[in-house]
């Protein structure tokens, strides 16, 4: 059975790319517009091995889901990216104190979010 991940990113767009590098890499993927609309989809879908969220995003934001997945004894583990504009420090920071496992500052490189995803997914 393939690995499953969360795209969560309110740039439709971005969410596509995003899906369609991944599921043409073999994983299966689940996506999502807003940190709600993520926690939803954790609570309701099948189990995600991975998360790939954006940090600016309407409604909760990635910092708040973050906290919310990491508040979840069900996801506690379970790694999570931020795929975002962003690169202060500061915000790389803060997203590593709520949980966050790494950083990917947008436009990606396919090959490199493969590499990634591979390396910290279980």
């Amino acid at each position: 059975m393939s690995k499953t991940v969360l795209i969560v990113d309110d740039s439709e767009s971005i969410r596509d790319l995003v899906e369609m590098t991944l599921e043409n890499a073999g994983y299966t993927v689940i996506k999502s517009f807003d940190g709600e609309d993520a926690t939803y989809k954790l609570n309701t879908s099948r189990p995600v091995d991975l998360i790939i969220t954006d940090l600016n995003m309407p409604n909760l934001d990635g910092i708040d889901f973050i906290k919310n997945v990491r508040a979840n004894e069900k996801y506690s583990t379970v790694p999570i990216l931020l795929l975002t504009t962003e690169s202060q420090a500061i915000k790389k920071e803060k997203a590593k104190e709520v949980g966050a496992t790494g950083w990917i500052v947008k436009p990606f490189v396919r090959e490199k979010l493969i590499a990634i995803v591979k390396k910290v997914i279980r």
